[in-house]
């Protein structure tokens, strides 16, 4: 996979590479393919922006974190892109959007209008 990474205002050393590569593999492993990965580095005042914009097949991952440190800020990205990545995963198999209206309606069988039925004939 490659990572787009920008920064106007530190230069980008083979570590900080290696070490960005390294969270967003973790991510390869939900078996979601990654598009186009963009992380930008800015610094403002002693500290470290990082933001990173992912495509995914059907929506879009975004992120960003602010530390003092560059390697806390991009693994503190890095878990809030996995958080995204998972609810992104589950949703489609969380509680709420597996019912619908239709889903709630009992069958005519499992309705009871009062009236016996002949297995319950057959017990009396």
């Amino acid at each position: 996979m490659i990572i787009d990474i920008t920064s106007k205002t530190i230069s980008i050393t083979p570590t900080i590479r290696e070490h960005i590569a390294a969270r967003f593999k973790k991510l390869e492993k939900n078996q979601i393919p990654l598009i186009s990965p963009k992380v930008i580095i800015t610094t403002d005042n002693k500290k470290v922006k990082v933001e990173a914009k992912i495509n995914l097949p059907n929506g879009q991952l975004f992120a960003s974190d602010e530390h003092q440190d560059l390697s806390v800020a991009i693994n503190n990205l890095g878990q809030k892109l996995e958080r995204q990545l998972h609810r992104f995963q589950d949703k489609p198999n969380a509680h709420r959007a597996s019912r619908s209206g239709k889903d709630f309606l009992r069958s005519p069988s499992e309705v009871d209008d009062g009236e016996p039925s002949s297995e319950d004939e057959q017990a009396a």
